[in-house]
């Protein structure tokens, strides 16, 4: 059974030429989505560097998404398919 608070997304890491599949909860904000999923990524490879240009771009847009707006309430949907860059 699917918990309607959460999606599925996939996240690509182009750096890296990984992609994450990542359960992500509707209430929280673009932005902390973000900073989570970059430590993650610093606690499994150390030449990771968070910089604060990166950004969430839908990967069927373009698009870079708002890291202001919440989960919910932005593009984002069940499946949708991000790029980390």
């Amino acid at each position: 059974m699917m918990n309607s608070n959460k999606i599925l997304i996939q996240i690509y890491l182009p750096l890296f030429e990984e992609e994450y599949d990542v359960f992500v909860p509707i209430n929280k904000r673009i932005g902390t989505i973000k900073q989570l999923f970059e430590k993650s990524i610093v606690e499994q490879n150390s030449n990771y560097k968070i910089r604060e240009d990166t950004n969430f771009y839908s990967r069927d847009t373009g698009k870079v998404l708002d890291v202001q707006l919440l989960v919910k309430d932005s593009e984002l949907k069940n499946g949708s398919r991000v790029i980390l860059f």
